[in-house]
């Protein structure tokens, strides 16, 4: 291990803020590049590493695995998982069963959908199926939407509300 180095051997800075972790690493670099030449591309790999090292340590990202969360009852055959809230704005799933529908609603944020499978009818006249991606604007009016086989969605906007719907 190289002297002024404050991590665990594997590249890591282990138990350091990320900043600590920088200062430890660019030591590191520092007495590496007094001792030695160092090529551009060499350097870029050091600082590629630096960059990882830091992003390692940061708790900036957030993974909700399959099971964490429960689904909970969204009006009549449609179930709703929320995987992230941030101020007026939510990132959650909609499960539909076949045959389920939400009636007309108006959306105060625009809405994006993401079709992660089945096959969503939106009003009667467009269909979106898996891969598809569909925006609500915000104070649009939004069609019904409905299932014959079933489907879960991907959506972020404003917190859904079931008296949000036009019924």
């Amino acid at each position: 291990m190289q002297q002024g180095y404050a991590g665990d051997g594997q590249g890591r800075c282990l138990g350091q803020t990320p900043i600590r972790c920088i200062q430890n690493s660019s030591r590191s670099v520092t007495l590496l590049m007094t001792s030695q030449t160092v090529t551009p591309a060499q350097a870029r790999a050091i600082r590629r590493r630096l960059l990882e090292r830091v992003a390692d340590t940061e708790d900036s990202h957030l993974t909700v695995p399959p099971g964490a969360v429960g689904w909970q009852a969204f009006g009549d055959g449609v179930q709703i998982k929320v995987l992230h809230e941030s101020g007026s704005i939510l990132s959650y799933l909609l499960k539909f069963a076949p045959g389920a529908r939400l009636e007309a609603h108006r959306h105060p944020l625009d809405e994006e959908c993401l079709v992660l499978d089945g096959v969503i009818k939106v009003g009667s006249r467009l269909e979106v199926g898996a891969g598809g991606y569909h925006l609500a604007r915000a104070g649009t009016l939004h069609a019904g939407i409905s299932t014959e086989t079933g489907a879960t969605i991907f959506l972020r906007g404003a917190e859904p509300h079931i008296d949000h719907l036009l019924v």
